[in-house]
């Protein structure tokens, strides 16, 4: 069988740290409220010079090395982003530019939050067909550049970065993205979206959000997804070694874990870190597993998530 293998894993995060005893001197907040309804302690944001472009070509960069492979070895760059540098060519074009991959496809994936498992679906059944055989799936945003900095329920939940993943086509029964589930529902797009855009505003507008209605859907779409995605793979929940999930608001994640009856200690989890990072909160959280260890070959990962749209899905990887 063919399968989409994952064979390298990258990350790359602005320079600038912004905690939330920082946030407290511009917004009318407390590190107190932010931390009990949330769990972040602290968020990315980019400054000059610092793009989704820029910061999805490091993670890939890092990536490739990750992989031991290099630009000439891929042929296909999918990036998931709702703030790409611009309203076109896609940021994929821009990236594999940037790191001089000549050959293949580029485009990216607007999902928002679920933009990474959309992108990660997308790949595997491309690279299963055999129309590509080496990839690049990023998730990059530079989200703190459509926030309302005056909106307090919201410029504190959201931060900037990115992450990457090489996967590589390989005849196996054993590795890589064993199944995957997506679904929207645009009934619910104004729960969660932003008031602006080329073809009507001719701005970017600002994020807004209703964040109860956000996260009562969450728990329970979220919690239906991972068991679809797991029985398509006639895989128990129990066999499951880690879950990613979408780093939205650390109650979201708890909320997920106790209607599935999940061991928290299986959950991986750097909200606290990054706060929301939109579709690059996934595979931001799953490098900081893979490089401290926690994540290793052989293991059963489920990735999942929600975002605008409705968006949500979940991809089942074996590493």
């Amino acid at each position: 069988m063919r399968r989409a293998v994952l064979k390298g894993v990258g990350s790359s995060l602005p320079e600038r740290c912004l905690t939330n005893e920082e946030l407290t001197k511009t917004v009318d907040t407390s590190d107190e409220w932010i931390r009990e309804r949330t769990g972040i302690h602290q968020r990315y944001i980019a400054g000059d010079g610092e793009t989704t472009v820029s910061l999805g070509t490091e993670a890939a960069r890092k990536a490739l090395a990750d992989a031991g492979l290099g630009p000439a070895d891929i042929d296909l760059v999918v990036v998931a982003t709702a703030t790409p540098d611009r309203t076109f060519p896609s940021s994929a074009a821009l990236i594999q530019q940037q790191l001089g991959v000549t050959d293949g496809a580029a485009f990216d994936v607007a999902a928002v939050c679920s933009g990474f498992l959309y992108a990660l679906s997308i790949t595997a059944g491309l690279l299963e067909s055999g129309q590509h055989n080496r990839a690049l799936v990023i998730g990059s945003e530079t989200f703190s550049r459509i926030l309302d900095w005056e909106d307090r329920r919201t410029c504190v939940l959201f931060g900037d970065g990115a992450g990457a993943f090489v996967l590589q086509a390989e005849d196996t029964s054993k590795r890589g993205i064993l199944s995957s589930f997506m679904r929207c529902d645009g009934s619910l797009a104004d729960i969660l979206y932003v008031d602006g855009g080329p073809s009507t505003t001719g701005t970017v507008g600002h994020l807004r959000m209703d964040g109860p209605r956000v996260f009562k859907e969450a728990v329970s779409r979220i919690s239906s997804a991972i068991v679809q995605c797991a029985g398509d793979a006639d895989v128990q929940i129990p066999e499951i070694d880690w879950f990613v999930p979408h780093q939205a608001n650390q109650r979201i994640l708890k909320g997920v874990a106790k209607k599935l009856r999940l061991n928290e200690e299986q959950v991986v989890s750097t909200v606290a870190l990054h706060a929301n990072t939109s579709a690059a909160s996934i595979p931001l959280a799953f490098d900081a597993a893979w490089r401290d260890g926690r994540i290793g070959e052989g293991q059963l990962c489920m990735l999942e998530g929600m975002g605008g749209g409705l968006t949500w899905g979940a991809v089942l990887l074996r590493t």
